[in-house]
């Protein structure tokens, strides 16, 4: 057998692995057999490419290999869970800035031969690496910079903000026009590649910290169409396969996102959106002598008599690291014959299944994780339901006010239940700078503190119960 059809065939199996892998994800009981296959297929897909006879050296591959390996396995060993968002921010940005280098270096070696033919499919795809890479890059940087809080996740808006987008996006285009029409002239290319890289940030410095979850899952399907547009390039099938695979499940569940969000593609394609509302201030008149605050042994009351507990997690308890307590919590209530869930919204926290990673690291049975969707019909039948650090996901102005920020947004209706504790830090609002009627609702406790610390206090009262 002729070695190109070893690679062929060696792709192939890659390729089926990798839409095999996608396919297992969909399901936390499935998703680390899907994560197997995936890498799986990737270390096939490489090894078949270090046998290509267009490789040059593979002593640079290998001292290539070292260095990301040994980054990759620190990061694997030091990252927080509750840092994942930001480690798939950077980790898309290097996917952009790889298809720009690629691409880069192809064009470099074809330009001999675009002085006597060009190949069109090739010149294109090389620009397109460019804008799209150069985007994908620049943006996931911004959005790393909002999520560890380098860079404020507040919308930053400036007069004619829209029209400066329009006229880099349009400099981009006029350039790579240009670059297919002259591809001898390299300097086009970094300087485009430059362009693209000054557009990610202008797309996505307008937006606030609110909707980084619908940010991440869009530049993630950049990352893979900015990898698809480099095996053209390349002309290598299985980059243009796993490319297009991200890309597409990228765009899912960008739509996914702005559905559960209320907002549109546009939206997030233009920027714009997620600015954060003028904030109320603690003592604003809103609560003004209307909150009830509770404490974890009343709480505890309440569970004692409790026959069914809905947990929300939002971003507060992220944050405070939290997830092991309050498996504490559910194994403790549990043990006692109460019939405990957990309510996940789908973009609570800072990427799209954020909430359900922090629980899976806990040891939380996948069967008690409930989607909006399916537990929205049943808040009603539940005895106790506890917020702990979730806001913009519960709050009812979502469905009351038009004119709120929220307006629209599917949230989870944890007002139904006959009673619900909030575990927040203080009566400030979420991501989208409104306040929450929940928290002075006839049927909500407020109980004020850290995650973790009121979380490990209404443990310690249960069992002195």
């Amino acid at each position: 057998m002729e070695l190109i059809s070893i690679l062929n065939l060696a792709y192939l199996i890659a390729s089926i692995l990798f839409i095999v892998g996608i396919k297992q994800l969909a399901h936390p009981k499935t998703a680390t057999r899907g994560n197997f296959l995936g890498a799986l297929g990737m270390l096939i897909a490489v090894v078949a490419t270090l046998f290509d006879r267009e490789i040059l050296s593979y002593e640079w591959i290998a001292v290539g290999v070292l260095i990301g390996s040994v980054i990759g396995i620190v990061l694997a060993i030091k990252i927080q869970m509750t840092a994942m968002p930001q480690l798939v921010a950077v980790l898309n940005g290097f996917g952009g800035i790889a298809s720009v280098f690629v691409a880069g270096a192809a064009l470099q070696l074809s330009i001999p031969k675009y002085q006597y033919a060009v190949n069109y499919q090739e010149i294109v795809s090389i620009v397109f690496s460019a804008i799209v890479g150069g985007i994908t890059f620049s943006g996931s940087f911004i959005a790393f910079g909002k999520l560890q809080g380098f860079i404020t996740e507040k919308a930053v808006r400036y007069p004619g903000d829209q029209l400066v987008k329009i006229l880099v996006g349009l400099t981009a285009v006029g350039l790579g026009v240009y670059g297919c029409l002259e591809p001898t002239d390299e300097s086009i290319y970094w300087i485009l590649s430059g362009v693209s890289l000054f557009l990610g940030i202008f797309l996505v410095i307008p937006i606030g910290g609110a909707d980084m979850p619908v940010v991440i899952s869009l530049l993630n399907s950049y990352s893979g169409i900015a990898a698809s547009a480099t095996g053209f390039v390349l002309n290598n099938n299985v980059l243009i396969i796993a490319g297009s695979l991200v890309g597409a499940s990228g765009i899912i569940l960008t739509q996914i996102m702005c559905k559960a969000m209320n907002r549109s593609l546009t939206n997030v394609l233009f920027g714009g959106f997620g600015a954060v509302a003028t904030e109320m201030k603690d003592d604003g008149d809103f609560y003004s002598g209307k909150v009830k605050s509770t404490s974890a042994e009343e709480v505890a009351m309440l569970l004692d008599v409790a026959r069914s507990v809905v947990i929300v997690p939002g971003y507060g308890m992220a944050v405070a690291q939290a997830q092991h307590t309050v498996r504490d919590l559910y194994q403790l209530l549990t043990a006692r014959g109460i019939d405990v869930t957990f309510a996940i919204h789908p973009v609570a926290g800072r990427m799209p299944g954020h909430m359900n990673v922090l629980l899976a690291e806990a040891d939380i049975p996948y069967d008690r994780l409930k989607e909006m969707d399916e537990i929205n019909s049943t808040f009603e039948n539940v005895d106790v339901v506890i917020v702990n650090g979730a806001n913009d996901v519960t709050n009812p102005l979502a469905k009351t006010d038009p004119k709120s920020p929220i307006a629209g947004m599917p949230i989870l209706d944890v007002g139904n239940a006959k009673t619900v504790v909030v575990i927040k830090r203080s009566l400030s609002p979420g991501f989208a700078g409104v306040p929450n009627p929940l928290f002075i609702a006839d049927n909500c406790l407020m109980l004020f503190g850290d995650g973790k610390k009121a979380t490990q206090e209404m443990i310690a009262a249960l069992k002195e119960s």
